[in-house]
């Protein structure tokens, strides 16, 4: 049951003995397609009649090229837009992208940089200046318009370096962009902050200089802290009415089909641009980051006709929303079915070397064969329900369980050095944070850190603001939203289950144990809380008699309320926690606001309604002045997951190596 090919986080322990075979995946983004099963059981719509199509109809259409699955843009631009190419001209717009570049860099000329100005030409007409004007304020929110007849010049906000001094660059520019909107009844949320000190710092910049035209409080969201601006009424404050309070229970559900996004990257774009918190968002599952995903979603505070204005703008990020509607209540984690997943794995072969006696035909039935028989054993027998790589953070010189089991042991400055660990390679993320550890130097490091890194810049904020010691580093921590900072300890608990799974199977085997687990629920949720789960401990009389079905076993995922089998696998939790020094762990990291309940999983998934077809494409080699065609199998899956269980996974059962 042990296998080579397994990478070590995910242990090396298959429900099969089949061979298996090599192949593809993803190689497109339309090769990974996962669609939502609600808790009804129906897959989510992919589009309405009212909207454009979806991705995947227009991944066939002429407009898309294969190679990165975008779609060609060749609208021509509009004289009424504000696009600063057609308003400013080609030439002069790629000269102001130079200027805004010089000022956006982080460094010690700052005075100097606030002094330097660009002339954007003469703009006799006051229309086309109102429009300059507009798209220097939309596309460059760090930039300030100043006007001589006719002339327009552009430098440096110092609002804005101010504010940035504060906040990171992104939240200064999307906070700029809705002081500019001034849409009335929107309002704005800096990102989770714990710090009082630094919370009244950006208090008192904003009241000092856009006192009047916003407010600002304070409130404290799923335990977290942050700063919510609104614009002021015009003329007189009108008491709160019951209407006003009825905008704040307005429910919208919509399909979300993302393409190449994380759910938490798409959500906090929606948000900023819809004025409201990401904790508005409620959904019932994260979905892969590479694949084109469908899945529902409800925001709070959002009409259908507001978010339908939006689209548009959504679908330039690769977001595609339709089935718009209103509902009375929000979404909730795991309340779902599972996931349909339609994959396609390319370039089938053997493993190991080629076998060069058999012919082309020969070589093409044989790797057939391994695939119907891969197909046939996980559809019955099922695959390991192993956390993927997803969990841990894939390609990363240190797993997120390090740091996980580090912020557990509350060693918050071990946990910040291996957070700082570089990758290998010479980029600029792996530079700055080569630098960090070197010379614990936070100001330089945050200088040398890419714009986009916004976690990494966060950390290195607090650390240069509050010092590299142990409390620095807990402020560090406390920098990042909460469901970033919970992330690591859950990566430790899922390495634990996974190594759990994997000693059960090739200690007890298949067959229901006395001691062991099993959930009297139909089905277990895995939020990450089992308080509410109905588990039962499997008797000496119900082992012998074989009574209980496999299916309803289920292994703890480390936590403070969940119950450890009685047997020996009890004594292998306890023995792998003391080994990791949490052989006392309360798993509550007090000092981060961190509290893990644990979790009941099932060792084993089976995808349901699956199906398999195997297509053929050829390619054309030349070799020795003659062409030689080549056959290549592709392998199309298509098949139903439970919630939480990982196609990945399964593939990986499928294959007998890491797809």
């Amino acid at each position: 049951m042990m296998q080579d090919g397994g990478s070590e986080i995910i242990p090396a322990c298959f429900m099969s003995t089949h061979e298996g075979f090599c192949g593809s995946i993803k190689t497109f983004v339309r090769d990974f397609v996962v669609t939502e099963i609600d808790v009804t059981g129906q897959q989510v719509s992919a589009a309405s009649p009212q909207t454009s199509k979806s991705f995947t109809d227009r991944a066939r259409e002429p407009g898309w090229k294969q190679d990165d699955q975008c779609p060609q843009d060749d609208t021509p631009a509009r004289l009424g837009s504000l696009d600063l190419s057609v308003v400013l001209g080609q030439s002069v717009n790629e000269e102001l992208e130079q200027f805004a570049g010089t000022l956006k860099g982080e460094n010690d000329e700052a005075e100097k940089l606030s002094k330097l100005e660009f002339s954007l030409g003469f703009f006799p007409d006051k229309h086309q200046r109102a429009n300059v004007h507009r798209a220097i304020r939309q596309r460059f929110p760090f930039l300030m318009t100043v006007t001589a007849q006719p002339e327009i010049r552009v430098r440096e906000d110092p609002d804005y370096r101010e504010l940035s001094q504060l906040v990171t660059h992104d939240e200064a520019e999307d906070f700029f962009r809705f002081i500019d909107a001034k849409a009335q009844g929107s309002s704005f949320a800096f990102r989770p902050d714990d710090d009082k000190e630094h919370r009244t710092a950006v208090h008192h910049f904003i009241s000092r200089r856009f006192g009047k035209l916003v407010e600002t409080k304070s409130f404290v969201d799923q335990g977290v802290t942050q700063i919510s601006v609104r614009l002021r009424q015009r003329g007189r404050p009108k008491k709160r009415t019951m209407d006003d309070q009825k905008e704040e229970d307005i429910y919208t559900a919509f399909t979300l089909c993302k393409e190449n996004l994380e759910t938490l990257e798409a959500i906090t774009y929606m948000a900023a641009a819809l004025g409201v918190l990401p904790s508005d968002f409620t959904y019932a599952g994260i979905k892969d980051k590479r694949a084109i995903t469908y899945q529902s979603m409800v925001v709070k505070k959002v009409s259908p006709q507001r978010l339908k204005q939006k689209t548009a703008e959504f679908e330039k990020r690769g977001m595609h929303l339709s089935q718009v509607r209103s509902v009375r209540e929000p979404l909730r984690l795991g309340h779902l079915q599972g996931n349909h997943f339609d994959l396609v794995v390319r370039d089938l072969r053997p493993h190991g070397v080629s076998d060069t006696s058999r012919s082309g035909a020969e070589q093409q039935s044989h790797v057939a064969a391994l695939v119907e028989e891969a197909a046939e054993n996980v559809k019955a027998r099922g695959f390991v329900n192993y956390y993927g790589l997803q969990r841990f953070g894939s390609g990363q010189s240190i797993q997120s369980d390090s740091i996980g089991l580090a912020l557990l042991k509350e060693d918050m400055v071990n946990a910040v050095r291996l957070f700082f660990t570089p990758e290998e390679g010479d980029d600029p993320h792996s530079q700055a944070k080569r630098h960090f550890l070197q010379t614990d130097n936070a100001k330089e490091a945050l200088a040398l850190m890419p714009m986009y890194k916004a976690r990494e810049r966060l950390m290195l904020r607090a650390l240069n603001r509050y010092g590299t010691g142990p409390d620095g580093c807990t402020q560090a921590w406390l920098s990042l939203p909460h469901s970033m900072r919970v992330f690591y300890p859950h990566a430790y608990c899922s390495r634990v289950w996974n190594e759990a799974a994997a000693h059960r199977l090739t200690t007890l085997g298949h067959r229901v144990r006395k001691g062991d687990l099993v959930s009297l629920q139909t089905k277990v949720e895995d939020t990450g809380d089992s308080s509410s789960a109905q588990i039962h401990v499997v008797t000496d009389q119900e082992e012998r008699e074989g009574g209980v079905q496999p299916e309803t076993s289920v292994l703890p995922m480390p936590g403070n309320t969940v119950a450890y089998p009685e047997n020996v696998m009890g004594a292998w939790y306890r023995d792998r926690l003391a080994r990791d020094g949490l052989g006392n762990c309360r798993f509550r990291v007090g000092n981060l606001k961190l509290n893990l309940p644990g979790c009941y999983r099932p060792p084993a998934g089976i995808p349901k309604e699956a199906s398999q077809r195997k297509t053929d494409s050829r390619d054309a080699t030349l070799q020795s002045n003659r062409t030689r065609m080549h056959i290549r199998l592709t392998l199309i899956l298509n098949f139903d997951l439970d919630s939480s269980c990982y196609a990945t996974i399964c593939l990986r059962e499928i294959m007998k190596c890491d797809p």
